[in-house]
């Protein structure tokens, strides 16, 4: 019972966190610093599907990576 009062602590503080620092955490998630960071990163999870995808899930694919990166960063 330790453990999950300890990880309720924890959850409890994160969400305290984020709730205060909210802004702040928005403004770095569409700066373009994560707008490079986040390409490079769904260029590499994207290509790494498709390697061992069928080749027919290819524009699938592409358009998974496309939705999350315009949730991320400064380009629409």
């Amino acid at each position: 019972m330790a453990d999950m009062g300890a990880l309720d602590d924890l959850s409890k503080k994160a969400q305290e966190f984020v709730e205060e620092n909210k802004d702040k955490i928005n403004e770095a998630l569409n700066s373009e610093q994560a707008e490079d960071i986040s390409d490079k990163i769904l260029d590499g999870v994207a290509g790494a599907a498709k390697k061992v995808a069928p080749d027919e899930h290819d524009a699938k694919i592409d358009e998974v990576r496309d939705n999350i990166d315009k949730k991320i960063g400064t380009e629409p």
